[in-house]
């Protein structure tokens, strides 16, 4: 333990020492980052900042290594399309040959990296130079990379950058996760902002893409927002974006298009005016807004988009508090936890935190109403900004006393169920993006900072009818 622990020690050092000035005198800084193992008696600003920062590996050291991407996920399973994975988890026998693991980029997953990259510069983990050419070798591979109206895949073949199907309909555009990427991309567009030559090309990289984004043609001449769209298929996936859920994000990312902006009816027609929008009940005491799930769904609703968007006092037209829907979302999966009424091993006051993630037999959306035991240590992390005691009683849980099996190189495994003596092997974007990002949310605001006082999103949030103290009463 002791050499353990000098290891450690040894690899947060300069960090450390690098944090005191974390912009630095451009070019400095290390371009690598150690992994650090089980550390007794951290506090909890050590404990956040080694999980945060051993997260990131999965983006800086897991990413695609011709195009930068976020890789879906770091570990290889069968599908000729996701869909074949994901629903082994309904005993749908699953016999594809074809390999998704090595080369399948992440469109939504990058754009969560790039925001975890951002934090990476901020606390001197690497250097601000060595990250700025690490964002252009995605931008440049995406500007030439499959893209339909300016929106991009679900998934991306990180080595081609031709189109990975998710289904035989969904084989094009992707509007939700060109949402998460492209909010990733303007924050760094806003961060990266000095006149040196290699960031101003980066944000004329970002500009464009963010320019080009049609938003509006996924509405199909419609009061709708469109999924999908193909230049195969057309809009045959017939798959509006109804409300509630974890695509908030896009609907303000398309009001917000400086060239390509939807209207607010298309946001009344299809989401603000879905039957599942509102919910109203009370549950373990506390009431939920918002969302027609019973006891609200997986947790990754209330943190993919406010990985950006500051929900503190937000509130929109109709008096949805968006922090009350978050904290209380949160508090009544950890609640459900307690209760545990299937009477699942491990589930408790610690040991809780039900979202989307990898089980013991495949993909699944982990929830109240569909619960199998797994747990995702995202789920509970990713939940700081709302419930910071319970989450952090959650993290320390998972680190000391479960860090034998689920602590990794790349920090937590993505799921674990003790019931079924099952921990996970894998990382997956998705999950580990929110780690990085909500905890830095937690701590200093930093995302939260960056994206909010973009103009074009003030804009977008100002036209859906939102209100905060952080959105400016004029354009």
């Amino acid at each position: 333990m002791k050499s353990t622990i000098a290891f450690f020690l040894a690899c947060l050092l300069p960090a450390a020492l690098y944090a005191q000035h974390p912009n630095g005198r451009y070019g400095d800084g290390p371009d690598s980052i150690a992994p650090a193992g089980i550390v007794k008696g951290l506090s909890d600003e050590q404990l956040l900042e080694t999980v945060q920062k051993q997260t990131f590996r999965f983006f800086w050291h897991g990413a695609h290594p011709v195009s930068g991407l976020a890789l879906e996920r770091s570990n290889t399973v069968r599908a000729e399309h996701y869909w074949d994975y994901i629903n082994e988890a309904w005993d749908e026998p699953n016999f594809s040959k074809t390999p998704f693991g090595p080369d399948a980029g992440a469109i939504g997953g990058t754009g969560f990296g790039i925001m975890g990259t951002i934090v990476a510069v901020e606390r001197g983990w690497i250097g601000r130079d060595t990250a700025v050419r690490r964002l252009i070798k995605i931008a440049d591979f995406l500007v030439n990379a499959d893209c339909f109206h300016g929106i991009y895949p679900h998934f991306m073949n990180g080595r081609t950058g031709k189109t990975i199907k998710f289904d035989r309909l969904d084989d094009a555009a992707d509007l939700v996760e060109t949402s998460y990427l492209l909010m990733g991309f303007l924050c760094a567009k806003e961060y990266f902002n000095r006149t040196v030559p290699r960031e101003v090309y980066l944000r004329k990289r970002i500009g464009q893409m963010w320019n080009a984004a049609n938003w509006n043609w996924h509405t199909n001449g419609q009061n709708k927002l469109y999924w999908h769209w193909s230049p195969n298929n057309g809009f045959d996936m017939n798959f509006p974006i109804w409300g509630w859920n974890e695509c908030l994000i896009t609907y303000i990312m398309a009001a917000s298009s400086p060239r390509h902006s939807i209207s607010k009816a298309v946001y009344d027609g299809s989401w603000v005016g879905s039957d599942g929008f509102k919910n109203g009940k009370t549950y373990y005491g506390l009431r939920l807004p918002l969302g027609n799930y019973d006891k609200g769904g997986p947790l990754f609703f209330v943190q993919y988009t406010f990985m950006g968007i500051d929900p503190r006092q937000l509130k929109d037209s109709l008096g949805n508090d968006y922090f009350e829907q978050g904290k209380n979302h949160t508090l009544i999966n950890r609640a459900y936890c307690i209760e545990n009424p299937k009477g699942f091993k491990g589930y408790g006051e610690n040991c809780w935190g039900l979202t989307a993630g990898d089980s013991y037999k495949g993909y699944v959306a982990h929830c109240p109403e569909v619960d199998l035991g797994v747990i995702q240590p995202t789920a509970a992390i990713s939940s700081l900004p709302y419930t910071p005691k319970e989450s952090m009683a959650a993290l320390r849980y998972f680190y000391y006393s479960l860090g034998d099996r689920i602590w990794s190189k790349y920090g937590f495994v993505d799921g674990f169920s003790l019931q079924h003596n099952w921990f996970a092997k894998s990382h997956l974007a998705i999950d580990q993006g929110p780690i990085v990002v909500m905890t830095e949310n937690y701590r200093t605001g930093l995302l939260w900072k960056l994206f909010m006082r973009i103009p074009e999103i003030q804009n977008g949030l100002r036209k859906l009818g939102f209100s905060s103290p952080v959105i400016s009463q004029k354009p």
